[in-house]
C-alpha cells in the first residue's frame, strides 16, 4: 500500500512535470551533445572524449525545481540510450551504469551548486563562478569518471582499463560542464527576454566576432603557432559582454575545434601515436579556455557591479546632501553655521530671506563676521548681552541659549529663541558650531498678553465684593484676594508675621469655636475625596461674629485630576436673620392657625352633634303631644320615647368617635355587612328625604364579605354623603350601590344635582361650596376612610351629577 507520504511525493512530482516542448528541447539537445562528443572520440581504441551533455544536464537540474528533477532524468536516459544505439553500440547493461553515472554527476553538481550559491543561480560573482568550477566541473564529474571506467574495465570495452580511462573521462566531463553549463544557464534565463545593446554594442559584439573567428580559425589550423592565442579575443569578449558573452564565445570556440580536429586539420590530431596526447591537450586547452572566460567574466561583472554600486552611491549621496540642503531651508527656524572662533559660515535659506543677507554679505573691512551680524541684526538693546553670552560659550564650549530680538529685512524686530551646540572631533576639539534660531515673536506677544490678561483678572477678582481664595490638592493655601488679605489684616493681630498661614491656623483664628471643628472636617472630607462642598459657619469680623456661607469647587485636569480648589465666602449674616425672624412669625402664626383650626374643629364638633340633638327635639315635641292628646296616645308616646333614646345615644357615640378620631385613641372595630349600616344611615335620614321628596335607593351585591369598620364612623359617612346629595338636588333619586372588587368593598353614593364645580379641593378643610357650610364635612369622612386604610373620592356623573366613592379592605381585622 502506498503511505500518504508518498502519495503526496508523488503528487508533487507529477504537478511539477516540465512542459513537453521543454521535455523534448532537452532530449534533442542532450542527443546532439552526445553526437558531438562521439565526433570528437578521435583517441584510437577508446569511446572517451568531450562530453557536452553533462553540462547541459547539470544546467537544466540547477535551473529547474527539484520535484522536477525525475522527468529530466528520464527525459536524458531515453535520449542516451538512443545516441548509444546509432553511435557507441555499448552493452545495454554497461550503457545503463554509464548513463547511471551521469545522472548521478548531474544530480550532485546540481544540489551542490544550488546549496552553495542559493537560488538563482546566475554565476554573477566570481564566488559563485569558483563554486560552480570546482563543485559542477570538478567533483561532480568524479562519479560519472568513476562509474563509467569501472563499466568499460568491467565489461572490457575497447580493452580499456580503469586506471587508464578515469583521467580522460573526468576531464572530458568537466570540459563539457565548463564549456556548455554557462551557455545553458545563460539561454534558460533569457529564454523570454530582449538583449538590451546599444547601436555601438552591437557593433563592437560584431567586430569582436569576426576578430574571434578569424583568430580561431587560424590558430586551431596550424596557421599560427598556438592555440592559446585565442585567449585575448576570448578575454575580450568576456570582460566587454561579461558571462553572455563568454558562454557564447566557447561554444564557437568548442564548434571551431570540433570542425578543425574532426578534418584532421587541427593541431590537436595526428599520427596514431600521438592522438592520445593531443586528446587531453584537446580537453585541457577547451577547460582552460573556459574556466579563464568564466574567472574573468565573473571579475568583470563584479567590477562593473561595483562601479554602478559606486555610481549609485555617489547619485544616491548627491541626492542626499540635496535632500539635506532643501530640508535644512524647509526647516521652520533659521540654521546657522560657526567656525571656533564664531565667525558665520553658513545661513539657510530661510534666514536669508529673513535677514536680506548672506554670509558673504557679512565681509567687511575691519570688522569680523560675527560683529557685523550683531551690529546689522540684533537689537541695540540685546547687542551687547548677545556678544557677552555667545563670547563666554565659544570660549568655554557651554551650549548656547538666548532669547533676542532679531532684524528682519523690513526694519521689523522679532523676538527669537536661539540655541547653538558645539560640534567636536574625536580629541574633543571644537571644529564647528551648530544653532537653530526660531522666531517667538508670536509666542511673546501671547506671554505678554497673557500677563495683562492675568493682572486684568487679578484686578477683577480683587475688585469682586466676595472673598476668594484657591489651594493646592493638599489643602495648602495658595491664594487669597484682596479682600480677603485685607480682613485678615483687620481681625488678625501681626498678620504679615505668619507668611503663608495654614487653613488650621486660619480657622482657630477667624471661626467660632463652636463651628470650627466641622468646617475643617467638612474641607479635609472635600479634600480626600474630590467632592466640593458648602458650610454655614460664624465668621469673626471686626465687631463680632457674622454668618458666613463658603462654597468650595475643585478645578480637574484632563484626566480628571484635582489641580486646584477654589469658588468663593458670602456674608449672609443678614439673610440669616431674617430667617430667623420670619421663623418666628411663622411660629405665630402657626398658633394663631392652631386657635383658628380648634374654633372650627368646634364647629364642626357641633354641625356633626347637631343632628342627632336635633333629631332629639323632634321627637321630644312628638311625645309632648301624643301625651297631651285626649285621650293621650301612650303607644305613640312610647315609641317616640325610644326613639329619643336612641338618638341622644347616638349623639354621644358621634361626640365618643370625634374625641378618639382626634386623640388617636383606640377604636373600635367589628367585623359585620355594609347593608346593615347603610339600612341604618337611610332610616335617619329617611323623614328629610320624605320631607325634601329625595328617593334613597340601596343596590348591595350579593357576594359582599364582612368587612372590619367602626358602625358609627361609617354611619357618619354615609349620612354625609347622602345629606350632600340631598343638598344638591330639589328632588330626584339617591342611589347607593356595594360591589366586591379585588380585595375591597366598594361604596358608590350617586345623586343627579348640580355636580363639584372643585372637585380636587373639596376634601380640604374649611372649603366649602355652601353659603352656611364650614366645609369639614368631607374632610373629616376622609379622614374616617383613610383612618380605616381605604380610598374615598369622587366623579363627575354624565350628564349631571356626582359620585362620592370610597373602599374599605377585606384584609382588616377587628380590633379586640
Amino acid at each position: 500500500m502506498i503511505s500518504d507520504l508518498e502519495r503526496g511525493r508523488l503528487s508533487r512530482v507529477w504537478s511539477h512535470r516540465p512542459q513537453f516542448l521543454h521535455l523534448g528541447l532537452f532530449i534533442t539537445a542532450y542527443f546532439l551533445g552526445c553526437g558531438f562528443a562521439q565526433s570528437l572520440a578521435i583517441t584510437p581504441g577508446t569511446g572517451i572524449s568531450i562530453w557536452p551533455p553533462s553540462g547541459l544536464f547539470i544546467a537544466t537540474l540547477v535551473f529547474a525545481s527539484r520535484y522536477s528533477w525525475l522527468w529530466w532524468v528520464l527525459g536524458a536516459c531515453l535520449a542516451e540510450l538512443f545516441s548509444n544505439f546509432l553511435w557507441f553500440h555499448t552493452p545495454l547493461p554497461a550503457a545503463f551504469l554509464i548513463f547511471a553515472g551521469n545522472a548521478l554527476e548531474a544530480v550532485a553538481g546540481a544540489w551542490l551548486v544550488n546549496q552553495t550559491c542559493k537560488r538563482p543561480v546566475r554565476l554573477e560573482t566570481l564566488r559563485d563562478v569558483l563554486a560552480f568550477v570546482v563543485l559542477a566541473a570538478g567533483i561532480a564529474p568524479v562519479a560519472s569518471a568513476t562509474v563509467g571506467s569501472a563499466a568499460l574495465a568491467w565489461f572490457g570495452i575497447q580493452s580499456q582499463t580503469f586506471a587508464t580511462a578515469w583521467p580522460l573521462w573526468w576531464i572530458g566531463d568537466a570540459t563539457g560542464v565548463l564549456i556548455v553549463a554557462p551557455l545553458a544557464l545563460v539561454v534558460f534565463q533569457n529564454w523570454r527576454g530582449k538583449a538590451q545593446l546599444s547601436a555601438a554594442r552591437w557593433m563592437e559584439a560584431c567586430v569582436l566576432g569576426l576578430i574571434f573567428l578569424g583568430i580561431a580559425a587560424l590558430s586551431l589550423s596550424g596557421y599560427l603557432p598556438f592555440a592559446y592565442i585565442i585567449m585575448p579575443p576570448l578575454l575580450w569578449a568576456a570582460v566587454r559582454f561579461e558571462f553572455r558573452g563568454a558562454a557564447v564565445a566557447l561554444t564557437v570556440l568548442a564548434l571551431i575545434t570540433a570542425v578543425f580536429t574532426i578534418s584532421g586539420a587541427s593541431q590537436f590530431a595526428g599520427d596514431p601515436e600521438s592522438q592520445k596526447h593531443n586528446q587531453i591537450m584537446l580537453q585541457l586547452f577547451l577547460a582552460i579556455s573556459a574556466f579563464s572566460a568564466l574567472v574573468v567574466a565573473a571579475i568583470s561583472r563584479q567590477h562593473q557591479a561595483a562601479v554602478l554600486n559606486l555610481r549609485e552611491s555617489l547619485e544616491a549621496l548627491g541626492d542626499r546632501e540635496r535632500e539635506l540642503s532643501q530640508l535644512v531651508d524647509m526647516v521652520p527656524s533659521h540654521v546657522w553655521r560657526l567656525r571656533p572662533d564664531g565667525d558665520p559660515t553658513f545661513f539657510n535659506k530661510r534666514m536669508v530671506d529673513f535677514l536680506g543677507l548672506d554670509v558673504t554679505d557679512l565681509d567687511k573691512p575691519g570688522i569680523s563676521r560675527l560683529a557685523a551680524m550683531i551690529k546689522a541684526g540684533v537689537h541695540p538693546d540685546d547687542a551687547a548681552s548677545f556678544g557677552d553670552t555667545l563670547s563666554h560659550c565659544l570660549a568655554t564650549g557651554e551650549r548656547f541659549s538666548m532669547r533676542y530680538r532679531l532684524r528682519r529685512a523690513d526694519g521689523v524686530y522679532h523676538w527669537m529663541s536661539s540655541r547653538a551646540e558645539p560640534m567636536r572631533d574625536h580629541t574633543g576639539r571644537i571644529v564647528q558650531w551648530y544653532g537653530l534660531c526660531h522666531d517667538i515673536d508670536d509666542q511673546m506677544q501671547a506671554e505678554e498678553a497673557l500677563r495683562r490678561s492675568e493682572l486684568q483678572l487679578q484686578q477683577m477678582i480683587d475688585a469682586v465684593p466676595v472673598r476668594i481664595w484657591s489651594a493646592v490638592p493638599t489643602g495648602g493655601p495658595v491664594y487669597f484676594n484682596k479682600r480677603y488679605q485685607d480682613h485678615f489684616r483687620s481681625v488678625i493681630a501681626d498678620f504679615e508675621a505668619l507668611g503663608e498661614p495654614r487653613i488650621e491656623e486660619l480657622l482657630q483664628e477667624l471661626v467660632h469655636p463652636e463651628d470650627a471643628p466641622e468646617v475643617l472636617r467638612t474641607l479635609l472630607t472635600c479634600f480626600e475625596t474630590g467632592v466640593g462642598s458648602a458650610m454655614r459657619f460664624r465668621w469673626r469680623e471686626t465687631d463680632g461674629y457674622r454668618w458666613a456661607e463658603c462654597r468650595v469647587e475643585p478645578r480637574r485636569d484632563e484626566g480628571g485630576a484635582v489641580v486646584q480648589w477654589y469658588g468663593v465666602s458670602l456674608d449672609i449674616d443678614e439673610e440669616v436673620r431674617a430667617r430667623e425672624a420670619l421663623r418666628q412669625a411663622s411660629d405665630k402664626l402657626a398658633q394663631a392657625t392652631q386657635a383658628a383650626s380648634l374654633a372650627e374643629l368646634s364647629a364642626s364638633i357641633a354641625h356633626e352633634v347637631n343632628q342627632p340633638l336635633a333629631a332629639i327635639v323632634a321627637n321630644s315635641h312628638a311625645c309632648h303631644r301624643w301625651l297631651g292628646a285626649v285621650p293621650p296616645n301612650v303607644e305613640r308616646a312610647k315609641i317616640t320615647a325610644e326613639r329619643i333614646i336612641r338618638d341622644a345615644n347616638s349623639a354621644a357615640d358621634v361626640v365618643g368617635r370625634i374625641r378618639a378620631l382626634f386623640k388617636q385613641s383606640t377604636e373600635t372595630r367589628t367585623n359585620a355587612t355594609l347593608s346593615s349600616v347603610i339600612a341604618e344611615a337611610r332610616d335617619l335620614v329617611a323623614e328629610e328625604a320624605m320631607r325634601q321628596g329625595v328617593r334613597v335607593s340601596v343596590d348591595v351585591a350579593s357576594d359582599i364579605p364582612l368587612v372590619a369598620f367602626d358602625r358609627v364612623q361609617i354611619q357618619q359617612v354615609l349620612v354625609n354623603l347622602i345629606r350632600n346629595g340631598m343638598e344638591a338636588m330639589d328632588d330626584g333619586a339617591i342611589s347607593i350601590r356595594v360591589r366586591h372588587i379585588g380585595d375591597v368593598v366598594q361604596t358608590e353614593v350617586s345623586d343627579r344635582g348640580r355636580g363639584v364645580e372643585f372637585p380636587d379641593r373639596i376634601f380640604e378643610p374649611f372649603f366649602t361650596t355652601k353659603e352656611q357650610g364650614m366645609g369639614m364635612g368631607l374632610a373629616i369622612c376622609r379622614s374616617i376612610i383613610e383612618s380605616h386604610s381605604g380610598r374615598l373620592w369622587v366623579e363627575k356623573n354624565e350628564p349631571r351629577g356626582a359620585t362620592f366613592i370610597f373602599t374599605l379592605p377585606i384584609e382588616a381585622k377587628a380590633a379586640s
